[in-house]
Formats: C-alpha cells, sequence, structure tokens
C-alpha cells in the first residue's frame, strides 16, 4: 500500500550505542573519544594521554555510517 498525507512515514530509530559515543558540533561535524585509555595506562607517555583526552572528529569514511546511525543529529 502506497504512502500518502493519511499514512505518514515511520520515524526513524537512533542507534542506543552511537548516540552515547558520537556528538554532533553545530556545525554537522561528528566528534568521538579516543580509544586506548582504559587500562595499561602506566606504560603510555603523559603527553600521550593527554592527547588521548581530547575529542577528535570522527574519518569522513565513516561519517556515513554514524549519520545513518544518528537520523536526528
Amino acid at each position: 500500500m502506497p504512502r500518502n498525507s493519511t499514512k505518514p512515514k515511520l520515524k526513524l530509530k537512533t542507534h542506543r550505542g552511537a548516540r552515547k559515543r558520537f556528538k554532533i558540533t553545530a556545525n554537522g561535524k561528528i566528534k568521538r573519544m579516543h580509544s586506548g585509555k582504559r587500562h595499561l595506562m602506566g606504560t603510555k607517555a603523559p603527553g600521550r594521554m593527554r592527547k588521548l583526552k581530547k575529542l577528535t572528529l570522527v574519518n569522513p569514511a565513516d561519517v556515513a555510517a554514524v549519520r545513518q546511525m544518528l537520523p536526528y543529529g
């Protein structure tokens, strides 16, 4: 049965794991946390740990997949 004004499109669900891991900036870019901060921190240099603390942008190759998981971001 085709869709019309009496039968609107269904709402899309947000991927709950992606919602917790990614943030969308005001300009539409997607930010993420670095990995590698959970254990074995004693062997990592302090400068490396400071860099891992900060957010970074999602790789352009992965942006389309993340946007699909966050339809209303």
